[in-house]
């Protein structure tokens, strides 16, 4: 109350009415993650145990000083169904930068070998944009 009495005095002529602030959106099952950083390889397609088509690719993010830099690695997929945002997908050269957008799930499970508990987060992409792609190298065009 004392936020909101003050901001009514500091602006007597200002609306009554308070916008939340925090989203009141509906609670969705996955959480929301963007990504800005270079591809790791070409992206692949693959097939799954259900006969559907994956779009499988890792994303390198830096973040730091170049003397202490961190890299993190993020391993994206996409279902985008054949077409032309499937071909541009597909053909995204090894390095070039991109945006993803995405929805992320935090799975666990017990690893086989060692048996202990491991976690892995899962990128689905929603999204992607290319920022900047790599110089080509000699004898491409």
């Amino acid at each position: 109350m004392f936020a909101a009495s003050r901001f009514a005095s500091a602006a007597p002529t200002a609306s009554r009415t308070f916008a939340r602030a925090f989203s009141a959106s509906a609670v969705r099952p996955r959480a929301k993650i963007t990504i800005i950083g270079n591809l790791a390889a070409t992206p692949e397609v693959r097939p799954t145990s259900t006969g559907r088509e994956i779009i499988e690719y890792a994303v390198a993010s830096n973040s730091g000083p170049k003397d202490k830099r961190v890299t993190s690695w993020f391993r994206v997929a996409s279902f985008e169904p054949e077409g032309p945002r499937r071909d541009f997908l597909t053909s995204l050269p090894k390095g070039a930068m991109v945006y993803v957008e995405g929805n992320c799930v935090m799975n666990t499970y017990e690893d086989a070998e060692t048996g202990k508990s491991r976690s892995s987060l899962n990128v689905y992409q929603t999204d992607i944009e290319v920022l900047r792609r790599p110089a080509p190298t000699e004898g491409e065009q």
